[in-house]
């Protein structure tokens, strides 16, 4: 049995949901901009704004989005966890190719993870907004 009330389950899963149908969307925006159909990859991309919309709506019904410096540490700590537990369990789950790709994937995190550690230093040093990225 879940530790979390079943609406915060099914906020959580409608926005996994969501989240993943506008990641799909965009990779076939791509692909069909790829392939010289801009018009189709319009349509994608608009599906995939739309489905943003969803799943953020469900972030915010289920308190997941609270601003500055707490929305920066949520990020960190989601960010840590990929990179230390999660990927690295995964690359050791499987064939030589998925761990290359899993791999390039935490390099590009550690990234993330820099940028996101650099927004925090502004975020803690400015009464205002941060600088431009």
């Amino acid at each position: 049995m879940s530790r979390i009330p079943r609406s915060q389950e099914h906020l959580k899963t409608g926005f996994t949901a969501e989240a993943v149908s506008a990641a799909r969307y965009r990779a076939f925006a791509a692909r069909a901009a790829g392939e010289g159909l801009p018009n189709l990859a319009g349509h994608w991309r608009a599906l995939a704004a739309a489905k943003d919309e969803l799943a953020v709506a469900e972030l915010e019904a289920a308190g997941q989005v609270r601003g500055g410096a707490a929305d920066l540490a949520a990020a960190i700590a989601e960010e840590r966890y990929e990179n230390d537990v999660l990927y690295p369990k995964m690359i050791a789950d499987v064939d030589r190719e998925t761990a290359a790709v899993l791999a390039s994937v935490v390099e590009r995190q550690q990234e993330h993870l820099r940028r996101l550690e650099g927004l925090r230093g502004q975020v803690q040093g400015s009464p205002g907004d941060v600088a431009r990225p």
